[in-house]
């Protein structure tokens, strides 16, 4: 009943006016003086309940009209990591000829970042009021909601009003990315077979049908690079510069997000993709993000917004990663004996799916890989050596 009463309550005030305690005192007072003097025929109880009534007509009309002539603007809201907080800022401006008094505002924020508001005590003629408020972060996710919502019961205080403006927003909360000084998850990626060292080495072995430009001989160059057909055009040395292989290592970080993992882990599943993802970009790494979802996305915005956005279980697209060698991802220890040779994996195990059997399935593994315990700190475990925390 009590529910059902304060949402007429908040139907009344945001599309017409709401009654506050002072107001249905009054009204009920009005209604009371308005009976006596029927009753009564008492003349100075008429122009009571007249005066009375006169001024909760005035206090119902002006709340609306001070609502009316305020815009609201919305910055830019920069994305932020987990544990940071969000900066939003909002402009309110008055438009109209009168000063504004004791307008509270409040940012319509969804659920999972809590409640933003603030109240305005004077904003005169045509000038605008800056707001800035801080939002603590504490989970990871793309946010969005529409609108600020202004209420008031000025001037007299007996009748509330809100009206909600339509600024749209989204807010972007990307997952924590943990400092590692070394992961020998990617150090050691791809050494049993490196196409780019062949291939530099073939570079550099060889003489003919890979000249990028010729120049004039420099002491110490190799005579065996000596283009002797220019060199009698010209009269001079001239000396053939070589294609050279610039690549690093292509390495794949793919996530198992259409599984369905423990939510915990999920979410250090995600952390431990980031972490991976920006120690390969420092390490200069050709690296690339693979989900179910949006398949192989590269570029370090492009990834952050996918993992921010990124669900355990999600609508699968493509249904298979690459046949290429990467970084598994997974709760699932049955997908590990899937994985291209030479990848690596990580994986979450719970207690219902690891079985002795499981165990010795994985021993057999051509890959190397980690098994991530809830006991030991995620940063620590990356950085370890993949020899000693094989299964």
């Amino acid at each position: 009943m009590k529910k059902n009463r304060f949402q007429v309550q908040r139907w009344l005030e945001s599309h017409w006016i709401s009654p506050g305690y002072a107001g249905g005192l009054l009204i009920a007072l009005s209604i009371f003086f308005f009976g006596a003097a029927t009753n009564t025929m008492a003349g100075w109880l008429y122009v009571i309940s007249g005066i009375s009534f006169a001024l909760l007509a005035i206090a119902a009309v002006l709340p609306q009209q001070a609502l009316l002539s305020l815009q609201v603007q919305r910055e830019t809201i920069n994305p932020v990591s987990v544990g940071d907080d969000l900066t939003l800022e909002l402009t309110i401006k008055n438009s109209s000829n009168q000063a504004k008094t004791l307008i509270q505002i409040q940012d319509l924020l969804p659920p999972g970042l809590g409640k933003s508001s603030t109240v305005i005590e004077l904003l005169p003629a045509h000038h605008y009021h800056h707001w800035v408020s801080y939002i603590p972060t504490q989970k990871r996710g793309i946010y969005h909601w529409l609108g600020v919502n202004l209420r008031t019961a000025t001037p007299l205080g007996l009748f509330w009003c809100s009206r909600e403006r339509q600024v749209p927003a989204t807010a972007i909360v990307y997952p924590v990315v943990l400092p590692l000084t070394s992961c020998p998850l990617i150090d050691e990626m791809g050494q049993e077979y490196n196409p780019n060292v062949d291939e530099q080495r073939q570079f550099q072995m060889a003489t003919e049908g890979v000249t990028r430009t010729l120049r004039p001989y420099r002491y110490g160059d190799p005579t065996r690079l000596i283009h002797w057909r220019s060199s009698a055009r010209y009269g001079e040395f001239r000396v053939r510069e070589l294609e050279t292989s610039h690549g690093g290592q292509e390495i794949i970080i793919a996530l198992d997000s259409a599984f369905f993992w423990n939510p915990d882990d999920f979410e250090q599943a995600v952390i431990a993709a980031v972490s991976l993802y920006c120690y390969a970009c420092r390490s200069q790494s050709n690296v690339q993000l693979w989900t179910a979802k949006t398949g192989l996305v590269y570029g370090n915005r492009v990834v952050l917004h996918t993992l921010a956005d990124i669900h355990s279980g999600e609508d699968v697209f493509i249904k298979e990663p690459p046949n290429f060698p990467m970084i598994w991802l997974t709760q699932n220890p049955a997908s590990l004996t899937t994985l291209p040779l030479g990848s690596r994996w990580l994986l979450w195990p719970s207690d219902s799916q690891l079985t002795s059997q499981t165990h010795d399935q994985i021993q057999k593994l051509p890959h190397l890989g980690l098994e991530i315990r809830p006991d030991i700190s995620l940063q620590s475990q990356l950085q370890s050596s993949l020899k000693q925390s094989n299964l």
